[in-house]
């Protein structure tokens, strides 16, 4: 408070002792440690370089303190206020929504404001608590926890294989009408894992590309052509027969759900209430149990 101050006698002011009280605490310090810390004069107290290095490491522990502080405050308060998500449309509609309502009955005193959207959302700059994110995650500045797992696969109608016959490896699909999800930024590139376990990059424009994955698998059920998507997206098509597994022999590839959240010493207790539910709602939903 001295070198903030600039003074012994502001110092004093500002934290309601006396100056002397102040001055023998410094001195105690300075004993203690066996290194004078301040330079006085009669006009100006100011740091040595000791005391310089001293007090920008002392601000530290003190702004730890604080926050160490602040995370017990938080994790006794009950979870409460608005929280805002941002997800994608159709895991949103499909998966998300049905099970909002016993988050809303367990924890009344927060609301919700879901955005459903079908793209990368900057979430401190457009005002999100967190984000949930299926695949590879982009942004390694932020914190991320898994809440469940969805297999991808590539599937078509049987009708379009029936037409257009079925590819039976990875480099027939250079001659196959591709459905692509337009709002990966990856572009229309598919990350498809061979029998060999190396991940090949299938490159083709394709004749259809969609930002919404439920448009995508529509298109697919009417014959377009073979479309790439999460078993939360497909499963009851594929249980219904309305869609056909591509290329079965192909190792299944495994992507992560995730929730995604700003970076950050300690978690809002409205971020984390809703992380937790989460993780416990979904947690009977393997890979490809959607």
């Amino acid at each position: 408070m001295v070198v903030d101050q600039g003074g012994f006698t502001d110092a004093a002011k500002k934290m309601g002792i006396s100056k002397s009280a102040v001055s023998k605490h410094v001195s105690s310090l300075e004993a203690r440690l066996g290194a004078r810390l301040l330079n006085r004069t009669t006009r100006r107290v100011s740091p040595t370089e000791i005391g310089l290095a001293y007090y920008d490491r002392a601000r530290r522990v003190l702004n730890d303190a604080g926050e160490a502080d602040a995370l017990v405050t938080s994790m006794q308060s009950a979870p409460s206020g608005l929280l805002r998500i941002s997800v994608a449309t159709d895991f949103g509609v499909n998966h998300l929504s049905p099970v909002l309502g016993n988050f809303l009955s367990e924890f009344p005193d927060i609301t919700v404001n879901m955005v459903l959207n079908n793209r990368y959302v900057e979430l401190i700059s457009e005002g999100f608590d967190m984000a949930l994110r299926v695949g590879e995650l982009e942004d390694s500045s932020l914190r991320a926890r898994k809440i469940a797992e969805t297999t991808q696969r590539m599937v078509g109608s049987p009708g379009y294989f029936e037409k257009f016959g079925r590819p039976t490896r990875i480099d027939d699909l250079n001659e196959h009408k591709l459905l692509h999800y337009s709002s990966q930024a990856s572009g229309n590139v598919w990350k498809v894992p061979a029998p060999s376990g190396e991940v090949r990059q299938v490159r083709t424009a394709g004749w259809l590309s969609v930002n919404d994955g439920q448009s995508l698998l529509n298109a697919a059920i009417a014959g377009l052509g073979i479309a790439y998507l999460p078993s939360f997206l497909y499963a009851d098509a594929l249980e219904q027969g309305l869609v056909e597994d591509a290329i079965p022999e192909l190792p299944q590839d495994v992507q992560g759900i995730y929730a995604v959240y700003p970076p950050g010493r300690f978690t809002q207790p409205k971020v984390r209430a809703f992380i937790d539910f989460l993780v416990s709602a979904f947690a009977d939903k393997g890979p490809d149990s959607w």
